[in-house]
């Protein structure tokens, strides 16, 4: 937006704080970065309460000294809680202003996870608006929802009913396929021609929700879509290699690429995560966590290679543990637990050794597991959430 000057002024619950528009440009604060691109001012009051234009300044309802803190971590990249504040209320401030928990100092952090985890309360950020956009015509609009949001009708709920169903039918077959009984020309094509009918709906599927999608390239960009078409293309694959070299070619008898191809249709089964809330805050948690999860590695990482040289040393005379990644895989089923027998010390410092290795195992599984749980419960109720939106939404589309 073209500014009356160069200078503006915040004016957050009563108090005033003078910027720079330049300042405001570069602020790691969303909501004042969105300010400073606006173009009109009906766009400049959906980000503050009240805009004056002969002084330039703009008004926003809200606590004033938390607006000071997080002026200070601008200064000095420390934030911290305002005392005597409540912690969600501080937590509240920051979404409004585009700040997020990992911005907080490590302490900070702590005790807004243990205030979150205490009174069950979750927030979530403001999505960032986006660019207007020409209104899409209202049945691709209603094909797009249909497709992509399998709450949003009773057509988008049986058509999820469907693609269920032929994934729960394509996995069936895929597994039925490698036992010998399956194998006898019969039953092969019976299999091929289930095959054929599955792969077609999957494709049809894809194709429409790609025709439908706003964004081209954003539906390209999506993990669920990349998964599609890697279940999708072995398939295509398979069927031209056949064509092209013969059903009993050398190439076909010895094709491992393409028993490969064939086993690769195993993520059909993770299409039903467009379908089912809990595999979506699985995979939700995963891409969160991802900091723990290294962490997680690191800790089993550090801890096989020291336990495996000892063991190594410790048990020379085994032949089970004749060197140190030998001795890797009894450390690694000792500290997860699962003991398969089929290697075990017979010393007794080895014996010692491998009491001390387990209990390690335990506690260095337990340590991330807290931060992992936290995050999987918020993003449950986020997905909830948002379903729920969903419904209301597509509920009074319907009644208009």
């Amino acid at each position: 937006m073209k500014f009356g000057s160069s200078f503006c002024t915040l004016n957050v619950g009563g108090r005033r704080f003078p910027f720079s528009v330049e300042l405001m440009k570069h602020l790691p604060l969303s909501r004042l970065s969105r300010l400073y691109r606006c173009v009109s001012e009906s766009e400049l009051l959906e980000l503050c309460d009240d805009y004056d234009r002969d002084r330039n300044e703009f008004f926003f309802d809200r606590h004033s000294e938390a607006f000071s803190f997080i002026m200070l971590y601008l200064q000095h990249g420390k934030l911290r809680f305002v005392p005597h504040m409540c912690e969600l209320s501080f937590y509240n401030e920051m979404l409004y202003w585009g700040l997020e928990s990992a911005d907080l100092q490590l302490c900070c952090q702590r005790r807004l996870d243990e205030r979150l985890s205490d009174c069950f309360v979750h927030f979530f950020p403001e999505e960032e608006p986006q660019e207007p956009e020409e209104a899409p015509d209202h049945w691709l609009e209603r094909m797009r929802r249909t497709f992509e949001e399998p709450t949003s009708s009773v057509a988008a709920q049986i058509l999820a009913s469907v693609s269920v169903l032929f994934v729960l039918i394509s996995m069936v077959m895929l597994c039925a396929s490698t036992l010998p009984e399956w194998k006898a020309a019969e039953t092969l094509d019976e299999h091929r021609i289930i095959e054929a009918v599955c792969i077609g709906w999957f494709t049809a599927e894809c194709i429409v929700r790609f025709i439908v999608s706003r964004d081209k390239c954003e539906f390209v960009r999506r993990p669920l879509n990349i998964i599609d078409l890697l279940a999708i293309t072995p398939y295509y694959i398979s069927v031209t290699a056949t064509v092209l070299t013969g059903e009993n070619s050398q190439l076909q008898r010895a094709g491992v690429t393409l028993r490969v191809l064939r086993i690769m249709r195993i993520f059909w089964v993770i299409k039903l995560a467009r379908h089912f809330l809990g595999l979506q805050t699985l995979g939700l948690t995963l891409r969160r966590c991802y900091r723990e999860m290294v962490m997680l590695l690191v800790f089993i990482f550090v801890a096989m290679a020291i336990f495996s040289a000892l063991a190594q040393l410790l048990e020379g005379g085994n032949q089970d543990y004749t060197s140190i990644p030998a001795a890797s895989w009894w450390v690694i089923i000792s500290m997860t637990t699962v003991g398969y027998g089929d290697m075990y010390p017979v010393t007794v410092a080895g014996r010692v050794l491998g009491g001390i290795c387990v209990v390690s195992g335990i506690v260095l599984l337990a340590l991330p597991i807290t931060f992992i749980y936290h995050s999987f419960v918020q993003c449950y109720h986020e997905l909830k959430v948002r379903s729920v939106r969903c419904i209301r939404s597509s509920s009074t589309d319907f009644i208009d």
